[in-house]
């Protein structure tokens, strides 16, 4: 049944959220009337109500459904609804959700929305309500606690969230401010095991991109009703020259998609030494994304998503005037002085005067063209497209759109020359690539000297009392638990007007309470509300964490505040270590093991003695091979771990796991380890001894400290329970191993895995794939935590029998060599209370270091094998988000009861 809340004269006045003040008026009014009157239906590619009555619902009549949409309009914010009463309740959070619970997220109440909302993905036309892109950022069902109409009219709702991204349990809390005529709430994460403190984890940052992947945008629908201008606007004329589309080996078929996260560099010591690398000037600017389309227009967007094509209206005329048709382009928007060095001051200058006309577009990275997908094209075929398109157009953009040239020199005296010529930096890219939206260590910075953003959390007026203006600015970044610490104060840099506009900027952001964690004694400081960042070079850090010699650069707006921490380069070796091409690797890798041969074991060179720091854990030996075949060191497989976190520990959290340790690498002793024994790993989480009487207590690794410190003390796989210890004696999955005895190729694994899905699907149990990162495959069946272990042991136990019985050419219910020759052994016994199986995203302890990665299942016709992807090459896989291949896992809610009458009926 569906939640009804209460008849709307009843919730008149229910409080100070009240969204209507004329009671005549709201009670005349339809839930859905204020949604209709603010669209023009001709022209907006958004659902009219009226138009869906006929739609079918496909969940079950009891769920309620929730969605979060992600509308990059001209301030990117996320819409966060619920459906009740037959409609989505809806608030726009400006910031997006976080996991964080001591964060709390302002949510504005807006008007009700149709349940047809919910899959709506385009781009509302210029000029209509809410023009801008919008995609479905999460979705999934929500879970009242409470009574969710009262909950809804008193201005406090709890619930839990069941989606791909949001989970566990949560809160909306209306609040005393008021925002115009509507109400003001707050969203706020409980603290459970979902929750995550966001200087370790930010889930808008790390899952930028739609939940779903893969449909038809509704922006086709826009198509009938987009503008003429903007189809103009990239309507290739009949006279301009026809660019070529690339060749059909580079890059993948794919739809483009509506919304790019950008690819970011990691700040880094010094230049590698490595080759394979190419350099680019680092520009003084805002990096920009455009995104061309012929139904939809130009778009521009900063990194964080906000639509800045009214900004850049000369940038948008000028790329329509390079014909590319379908495009995402990256690159970043500069003002050039006449010395053709770029100005972040004249940029902003630019802005506040709104004479943008001599902002030029630099762009390097092109990850998306006519219909392919180019992000696993290697960066220098991407470069070398892109060049060759802005060639061909070299006249008709007006040097407004150029091509950011790479330097060919020794990065070290490019850097010298660089730094003379008073630029920033360097930008360094790994030209074999691919393009991923992320920070990743393919892209790398150099800096002439030390700047980042800081957040402004306070200022001293000007010595001048008869003008209002600032005369220092107050500074701080954020801890690893998300505290803001106070590192200094800048008060140069500024010029009289900046330092008037500063002051005028800071006015309504005052507040009594110093947004410090730490206590700041500084005479006539006026604290502010920690929203606005300031760029600021400066000369090095003292010990006591504040920064000497600063110089304010300019205000920043295209980077959250709560994502600013203190900026520490890497060190540069490690970072090279990790991009190294597989023939370099591997041919160290042979010199390394002919010299471990020679002394008749593994021992560190010189080299292997230093240490370097990856999530405050340090790691020794960072380069010592732990895979002879692949020349994969243990820093690299640190890396990759680092990188995957986010998506292991969702697969880890409270759940008791086991640790394979390998101190000599792969072929030599191996340790299965459950729990702490004499590891020394900090955050290694002991569970309830009562899970294993009489035996020392079981252990779970909940966070990248303890995901990083384990594979410090030598850990490559990572083992998980088909439990959480929330509910320790109810599995919440069942796992089917699909182990190939001696005789058995590929092809038959393949068969296997789909004959095991058709009989799941005739049983109604949905079930899910992924490589083991060894020889087989495992089919997962999520499970609602109802059953019991021996229940889900014995049901898994029988089927298995039944396939064997049924194609016993091909299975064998029996472990064992002996037993499995030309035969596939689905091992049931993973099912047992105690049983691990190897997570998602795990490495392996084979040569190569195969992973256990997600699969659709219809990838599995096309897949070459269970150790096709490894730690040296699974970025690609990564970078496709294929941690979001799961699509619906979560949700799932499924019992044995019904398929285990099924699977008696066919004995």
């Amino acid at each position: 049944m569906f939640y009804r809340s209460a008849p709307i004269s009843q919730r008149v006045g229910a409080g100070r959220g009240s969204l209507f003040q004329d009671k005549k008026v709201i009670l005349s009014m339809k839930p859905l009337d204020i949604y209709r009157k603010k669209r023009h239906f001709d022209k907006t590619p958004e659902p009219d109500e009226a138009l869906q009555k006929n739609r079918s619902r496909t969940r079950a009549a009891s769920a309620l459904l929730f969605v979060v949409q992600k509308h990059a309009a001209r301030r990117l914010h996320y819409d966060f609804r619920l459906e009740l009463d037959g409609t989505l309740k809806s608030w726009a959070v400006p910031k997006g959700p976080s996991l964080d619970p001591t964060i709390k997220r302002m949510a504005i109440h807006v008007e009700d929305h149709p349940l047809s909302y919910a899959n709506f993905e385009g781009t509302i036309p210029e000029g209509n309500y809410g023009a801008g892109t919008v995609i479905v950022w999460d979705t999934g069902e929500w879970i009242p606690l409470g009574d969710p109409a009262a909950g809804y009219a008193g201005g406090r709702l709890k619930f839990e969230l069941r989606g791909e991204k949001l989970r566990g349990h949560w809160n909306l809390i209306r609040t005393h401010l008021r925002s115009g005529d509507k109400d003001s709430w707050l969203l706020i994460k409980e603290r459970d095991e979902e929750a995550r403190p966001a200087a370790e984890f930010d889930i808008t940052e790390a899952q930028p991109a739609s939940v779903l992947r893969g449909a038809a945008p509704a922006g086709k629908t826009a198509a009938k009703k987009s503008t003429s201008a903007k189809k103009a606007a990239v309507k290739k004329s009949a006279t301009a020259k026809e660019i070529a589309a690339p060749q059909p080996e580079l890059g993948v078929n794919a739809e483009q998609p509506l919304m790019l996260a950008p690819q970011l560099a990691t700040l880094v010591d010094k230049a590698p030494r490595e080759t394979g690398w190419l350099y680019e000037i680092k520009f003084d600017g805002y990096r920009v994304l455009a995104r061309i389309n012929a139904n939809d227009g130009i778009h521009l967007f900063t990194r964080n998503g906000n639509d800045w094509t009214k900004k850049l209206k000369h940038l948008a005329a000028a790329l329509a005037k390079l014909n590319l048709g379908e495009a995402w382009l990256d690159g970043e928007i500069v003002v050039l002085d006449n010395k053709g060095i770029s100005n972040f001051q004249q940029l902003q200058n630019a802005f506040e005067s709104a004479k943008t006309e001599k902002i030029t577009y630099l762009l390097f990275d092109i990850p998306f063209y006519r219909g392919r997908d180019l992000r696993a094209v290697p960066l220098i075929e991407r470069r070398k497209l892109l060049q060759q398109l802005l060639s061909a157009n070299n006249e008709s953009t007006n040097a407004l759109i150029r091509f950011s040239e790479h330097i060919d020199a020794p990065p070290a005296e490019l850097l010298d020359t660089a730094c003379r010529m008073q630029v920033e930096g360097l930008i360094g890219k790994r030209i074999n690539a691919p393009y991923t939206s992320n920070r990743t260590r393919d892209w790398i910075k150099l800096k002439c000297m030390q700047r980042q953003e800081f957040v402004i959390g306070g200022y001293t007026d000007a010595s001048n009392v008869n003008v209002r203006a600032i005369g220092a600015l107050l500074l701080g970044v954020h801890d690893n638990k998300g505290n803001l610490r106070y590192v200094g104060k800048v008060g140069t840099g500024f010029t009289q007007q900046s330092s008037i506009d500063l002051h005028s900027k800071l006015q309504p952001l005052i507040t009594e309470k110093s947004p410090f964690a730490d206590t700041v004694r500084q005479p006539g400081v006026h604290w502010v509300k920690p929203s606005l960042l300031a760029e600021v070079a400066f000369g090095a850090w003292t010990d006591d964490g504040h920064i000497r010699h600063s110089a304010f650069q300019g205000l920043r707006s295209d980077k959250p505040a709560a994502a600013i921490t203190r900026e520490l380069p890497q060190k540069v070796d490690a970072v090279a270590a990790a991009s190294k091409p597989a023939a370099a690797l591997k041919s160290r890798a042979a010199k390394k093991s002919t010299a471990a041969a020679t002394r008749g074991s593994m021992r560190s060179t010189n080299r292997d003695s230093e240490k370097a720091v990856i999530a405050g854990i340090t790691i020794t030996h960072p380069d010592r091979v732990i895979d002879k075949t692949s020349g994969i060191t243990k820093y690299q497989l640190v890396q990759y771990y680092e990188r995957v976190a986010p998506q292991l520990l969702a697969h880890l959290k409270n759940r008791p796991v086991s640790l394979v340790r390998a101190p000599e690498g792969v072929g030599g002793e191996i340790f299965f380890q459950k729990h702490v024994g004499g590891l020394h790993i900090p955050e290694l989480f002991e569970l309830d001894p009562a899970l294993m009487p009489k035996h020392p207590p079981l252990i779970a690794v909940n966070s990248l400290t303890a995901l990083i410190g384990s594979v410090q003390m030598n850990v490559v796989e990572f083992h998980s329970w088909n439990t959480n210890i929330s509910h320790s004696e109810q599995p919440d999955r069942m796992v089917f191993d699909l182990d190939p005895g001696e005789g058995i190729v590929w092809n038959q694994i393949v068969e296997a895995a789909a004959l095991l899905k058709s009989m799941l699907d005739a049983l109604q149990l949905k079930s899910f794939l992924k490589t083991s990162g060894g020889k087989g495959l495992h089919v997962v069946v999520p499970l609602a935590p109802q059953d019991d272990w021996a229940t889900v042991r014995n049901f898994s136990e029988a089927l298995v029998r039944h396939l064997a019985a049924a194609i016993p050419q091909l299975f064998v219910a029996v472990s064992g060599p002996k037993n499995r020759v030309n035969r596939i052994f689905i091992d049931y016994l993973r099912n047992n209370r105690g049983s691990t199986t190897a997570a998602a995203f795990s490495a392996r302890l084979r040569p190569g270091l195969g992973v256990s990665i997600p699969l659709a299942w219809d990838e599995l016709s096309s897949l070459q094998s269970s150790m096709q992807w490894t730690v040296d090459n699974v970025d690609a896989a990564i970078a496709a988000e294929r941690e979001q291949t799961w699509k619906g896992y979560a949700k799932v809610r499924q019992t044995l009861q019904r398929a285990q009458r099924k699977l008696d009926s066919t004995k």
